[in-house]
């Protein structure tokens, strides 16, 4: 589906946890989730580091997505 979305014109970032089966199906922006049980998230964090690791992730996404790519991309940091 990501690649679909693609061609209609739409960037979008793929957050998943196997980022080779993301390779795999075509994603071009892809950012790596946290864990395959708690992608978003680790439920042994405080709620305030909670915040903070979700935090960071959508701030990647968002990075990911404003950034023309050419090819696949894995944004790790």
């Amino acid at each position: 589906m990501v690649k679909e979305i693609e061609k209609a014109g739409f960037p979008v970032v793929h957050v998943c946890t196997i980022t080779p089966i993301s390779m795999t199906v075509g994603a071009n922006r892809i950012v790596p989730a946290i864990a395959i049980p708690h992608p978003l998230g680790d439920p042994a964090l405080t709620e305030e580091e909670e915040y903070k690791l979700r935090y960071n992730l959508v701030e990647k996404a968002l990075k990911a997505l404003e950034t023309e790519v050419q090819e696949q991309t894995v944004f790790e940091d």
